[in-house]
């Protein structure tokens, strides 16, 4: 019981320090607060003002598939985006999947894939294999049918600048030119493939 409490005691102290303004004493034990508060128990306000997004995505898909004589068919372009969207939308508690699988899938891909679409190392050819099933998996639900290669697009509008408080509700900034990637061909598991 003893432990506990004193540990408690000194958990609530650390992060005290670690919260409060610099002050000689944080500043003094600054290396052993940041010990006890890093990584677990750390403190920000990004879940009272998380970072708003400063561009819109959407993320389509097409696929490939060989015909009976030997011709490369391609569907036309699958809206994943807007598959998300209608699941949120009127829906007053919405699965976090639908919220942010496709949304973060991107954006874990974006980063290990700086430059080319060529993965260098085994977590971004983790992450282009999971954006891949997340996109095979939603136009297999959504169109039915089997094919062996996907394809994303992905065109990312941003967002203009709110106007300033008073104003007469023109944006401060016009938004940049809209940007679109067009990813490789991937082939998909054998499941895409009627088998």
């Amino acid at each position: 019981m003893f432990l506990c409490l004193t540990t408690a005691l000194v958990h609530v102290l650390l992060v005290f320090l670690h919260v409060a303004p610099p002050n000689p004493l944080s500043q003094q034990y600054s290396r052993q607060v940041n010990a006890w508060v890093f990584p677990l128990f750390e403190q920000n306000w990004r879940l009272f003002a998380p970072d708003p997004e400063s561009v819109n995505r959407q993320i389509s898909a097409r696929t490939m598939r060989t015909a009976p004589d030997g011709t490369a068919q391609v569907s036309g372009w699958f809206d994943l985006t807007a598959v998300d969207n209608s699941a949120v939308k009127h829906n007053p508690f919405p699965s976090h999947t639908a919220q942010n699988m496709l949304r973060r899938a991107w954006s874990s891909y974006a980063e290990s894939h700086v430059g080319d679409d060529r993965p260098r190392s085994q977590r971004a050819l983790m992450t282009q294999q999971y954006l891949t099933n997340i996109a095979s998996d939603r136009v297999a639900a959504h169109r039915g049918g089997s094919f062996e290669a996907i394809q994303l697009r992905v065109v990312t509008v941003p967002i203009a600048a709110p106007a300033p408080a008073g104003s007469t509700g023109v944006a401060a900034v016009a938004p940049r030119a809209t940007d679109t990637r067009y990813l490789p061909w991937w082939k998909v598991e054998a499941d895409f493939h009627g088998n």
